[in-house]
């Protein structure tokens, strides 16, 4: 996903709320062992790249940034948002360089809801986690972990050591911790 920014000096109030009234949205690039730069997004161009993707795959995301006509890797930290509105007051982004290590939340999603024994006997599916922090290189991010929830009855459950994480990934969770349980109704 490519975000075109530019680079803001301002600090005080009265500029971001004026980048904002404009409908741009106030950023900060953050890189390891190095000052943060401020920059400003398009509220438009990233609104558009939002209703691009499925819910929940914000953090997984991997944006291309360009500043002054250098191309940085990226993904977005954190979002502050509007209390009443819920728009976009401020975003972090996180660069990404080849060799050093980043904490990401990847999303669980579920396959064979529909053949699942537990649902056909009346039971439902309760997601505890939604999204498994794990820490690894930047060309290992996963774009999200899907456990197969057909042979589960109602009152079992999956745990996050049953996620196929794979090598080079690595969970911050632990592996006893519940994802999902098929509930009695």
């Amino acid at each position: 996903m490519k975000l075109n920014v530019s680079k803001r000096a301002g600090e005080n109030k009265s500029e971001l709320t004026k980048l904002r009234y404009e409908g741009d949205i106030p950023a900060v690039v953050y890189k390891p062992g190095q000052p943060s730069e401020k920059v400003t997004i398009k509220g438009s161009d990233f609104a558009a790249v939002i209703r691009g993707l499925k819910k929940g795959y914000l953090p997984t995301t991997i944006f291309e940034l360009e500043v002054d006509g250098k191309s940085r890797r990226a993904i977005v930290k954190d979002i502050q948002y509007h209390p009443t509105t819920y728009r976009i007051l401020h975003l972090d982004f996180q660069m990404l360089e080849d060799k050093t290590e980043v904490e990401v939340r990847v999303p669980v999603t579920f396959e064979g809801v529909a053949e699942c024994v537990g649902v056909k006997l009346g039971g439902f599916v309760r997601q505890v986690i939604h999204h498994v922090k794990v820490r690894c290189l930047p060309k290992d991010i996963p774009a999200e972990f899907t456990l197969d929830i057909r042979g589960l009855s109602i009152g079992e459950a999956k745990r996050v050591g049953d996620i196929a994480i794979g090598e080079a990934v690595r969970s911050l969770v632990p592996k006893k911790e519940i994802i999902v349980v098929i509930a009695k109704r």
